[in-house]
């Protein structure tokens, strides 16, 4: 559980009591319309981040976010935003069209002036933008920096359910943090009861016009859903977490004859406005003469993962791809 610290809020008393106040301050918060309330009082909370423990006053008047597994869940919750990459946020996502958030740019060129000007007392950063917390932290040096993006070599959904729970904290938003990962568990569990593992499974990442390999274990954003849910790789090559996947023929995945075919559109959410420069997911498969006789083909069992997928990553983008994958395999 958190641990929160409220501030006392000075008011007319009387006497003695006054007198014994006298040493507190006020501490006015400002509402949503940006004037203050005497009545509200601000607190802290301490949440267990990347870098340790860090106190951030609740609730903040002013969050910058970065990381894009976030964004779904604090829009769902109504958190305003300062700025954020409004470039990487999925269309999917009201903050993509909202005048009011400051654009940082992308982690390519991104505008860290802008966090500055935003003035923020909280910075969620991670994902692509990780590597400017030490920036962030000198631009910005009263905010609290909180950073929890998915860490190497621990459990993805362990990880997923770790971020929404340390934004229940700071956003006392703590049952629906937990509603969250109860939907994902639900999910996972639904796999787990319809699949069998003499089922063999091929994951693959559609890029460019090409059908790529996702390892098992670190394949890009698919790799770890071997783990989460118990399956059995069709083919068990080493591979790296590129974002666009591994080469691999068609033919080797067609000799493999998965049972089923796991597949993330990177495309989907980067190249979809973009005439005549996409071609989606499903028609590179069905257009792939070498894939006909697949198993997973011939019957039917793909399996896409959401379009905005690449540029959202968040638990409710993994709850709702493996609800697919059940509703596949139960249907089978």
């Amino acid at each position: 559980m958190p641990r929160r610290t409220s501030s006392l809020t000075l008011g007319a008393v009387a006497g003695t009591l006054a007198l014994a106040l006298a040493g507190c301050s006020s501490s006015a918060v400002p509402t949503a319309g940006g004037t203050t309330s005497a009545t509200a009082t601000a607190s802290t909370v301490q949440v267990e981040d990347n870098t340790g423990t860090q106190t951030v006053t609740v609730p903040p008047s002013r969050v910058v976010a970065t990381d894009n597994r976030l964004f779904e869940t604090l829009a769902d919750w109504g958190v305003e935003l300062a700025a954020a990459p409004v470039d990487l946020i999925p269309t999917t996502i009201a903050y993509r069209t909202d005048a009011s958030v400051v654009n940082l740019g992308t982690h390519n060129e991104p505008d860290l002036e802008a966090v500055v000007a935003a003035q923020p007392d909280l910075v969620l950063n991670g994902q692509r933008f990780q590597q400017y917390g030490a920036d962030l932290a000198t631009l910005v040096p009263d905010a609290a920096i909180v950073d929890t993006t998915p860490r190497d070599g621990e459990p993805l959904d362990a990880e997923l359910k770790r971020q929404v729970e340390v934004l229940g904290q700071i956003f006392d938003r703590e049952d629906d943090a937990q509603a969250l990962v109860d939907e994902f568990d639900a999910a996972v569990a639904r796999v787990k009861a319809a699949y069998d593992p003499a089922t063999t499974v091929m994951s693959v990442i559609t890029s460019g016009g090409e059908i790529n390999y996702a390892a098992p274990g670190s394949g890009r954003t698919l790799g770890p859903v071997y783990d989460i849910l118990g399956l059995t790789p069709a083919i068990e090559a080493d591979g790296s977490t590129d974002h666009e996947g591994d080469d691999i023929s068609v033919e080797a995945i067609a000799a493999s004859d998965p049972g089923l075919i796991l597949v993330m559109d990177r495309d989907a959410a980067t190249s979809a406005s973009t005439e005549g420069a996409y071609v989606p997911a499903d028609e590179l498969l069905a257009g792939s003469a070498a894939l006909q006789g697949v198993t997973a083909v011939r019957e039917g069992r793909i399996v896409y993962m959401p379009q905005d997928t690449y540029t959202n990553e968040g638990i409710q983008t993994y709850t709702e791809f493996f609800e697919s994958v059940a509703d596949a395999l139960e249907q089978a």
